[in-house]
């Protein structure tokens, strides 16, 4: 960005677990939905991945927050500190005065008035002078390159970290669509507890997060099969150190309750998709998207319970954010950009 550049366009996918922002076609920002606030003067102290290393780690004196909280805003002021944060990591990003912000920022399909208010006032708050906002599966259908204002009908999930979004998309616009309370951070949840439960051994949620992406699977067998996982922490009843591994056949069983629960929702929104658009999804097939879609033998599981082909997208976490940053460079031309 030129130094008397007086606008700055950034279009932002602002995740439940990872926030990401593009800028000038490029992923500038990549980093996770943390804040480190200082207890004594509500300072911001870090934002990020630094953020993220202080979790558990700030005593009394540094309060680590997740800003959003089932794809939603959970705490107003720290959303809006982490925002501000985060603009300020894009390299380049002018220091000499504040440009006015033009930004894209992708929200959840099934989001309440509230929730998008919620959205924009932070957004402005943190420096945004003109914010539109965009439905996270139309986001993700754009960044996959899919034509989203053909009359053939495309359905995208989207598992992200809070939510699970379900869209069928037409013309322009969401024809149907299903947003579930069950994504990443469940998948986390369901890994603490099996790990107290079988093995006696106490983990937090980053830690359940690396094990999620190492050994995280959908089936009991895979082909391309990843190696154990080993996991060190304390004895739930002795506190003395452990080391356990763990194999991708545990965390598939472990995960079995919430994958059922997304499977249903695929249903459910089949069923209440029109004739003429369920044919086409038929035979173009459903996409996945978002960090959830990585999980191993996801797309295999999926395709032989519900019969319709599932394809991963290219690049499932930048998905979202690269379709906000193609909206970012149409926003007099997308008829459904919310303002």
């Amino acid at each position: 960005m030129g130094l008397f550049s007086f606008t700055q366009e950034i279009a932002i996918d602002l995740g439940t677990a990872n926030s990401i922002i593009i800028c000038d076609d490029q992923v500038v920002v990549d980093e996770p939905s943390v804040v480190a606030i200082n207890v004594a003067d509500n300072r911001m102290v870090a934002v990020g991945r630094k953020a993220q290393q202080m979790i558990g780690k700030g005593g009394t004196l540094i309060r680590t927050v997740r800003p959003l909280r089932d794809g939603v805003i959970a705490d107003f002021y720290a959303c809006e500190m982490m925002i501000r944060g985060l603009i300020r990591m894009i390299p380049q990003h002018n220091r000499l005065f504040t440009p006015s912000i033009r930004m894209v920022v992708c929200i959840p399909s099934g989001s309440t008035e509230v929730e998008i208010r919620a959205v924009r006032d932070s957004s402005e708050h943190a420096g945004g002078r003109d914010v539109y906002m965009i439905y996270e599966p139309m986001a993700a259908a754009i960044g996959m390159g899919i034509d989203v204002e053909s009359p053939e009908g495309c359905m995208i999930v989207d598992i992200g970290g809070g939510t699970t979004e379900i869209a069928v998309i037409a013309l322009g616009g969401i024809v149907s669509n299903k947003s579930i309370k069950i994504a990443g951070d469940d998948f986390n949840q369901d890994i603490v507890e099996y790990m107290g439960r079988m093995h006696n051994l106490r983990i937090d949620e980053p830690t359940a997060e690396r094990i999620k992406i190492q050994v995280g699977a959908a089936l009991t067998e895979l082909e391309d099969a990843p190696e154990d996982y080993w996991v060190i922490g304390p004895n739930k009843v002795t506190a003395l150190p452990m080391k356990v591994p763990v194999s991708y056949q545990e965390i598939a069983h472990c995960l079995e309750k919430s994958i059922t629960k997304i499977e249903g929702a695929i249903l459910q929104a089949l069923e209440s998709t029109p004739p003429e658009l369920y044919a086409d999804i038929v035979k173009r097939g459903i996409f996945l998207a978002g960090g959830g879609a990585l999980l191993h033998g996801l797309a295999k599981r999926l395709t032989d319970k519900i019969t319709i082909p599932f394809h991963v997208a290219e690049d499932p976490l930048h998905a979202v954010a690269r379709g906000t940053g193609v909206a970012l460079k149409n926003v007099n031309n997308f008829g459904f950009l919310i303002r």
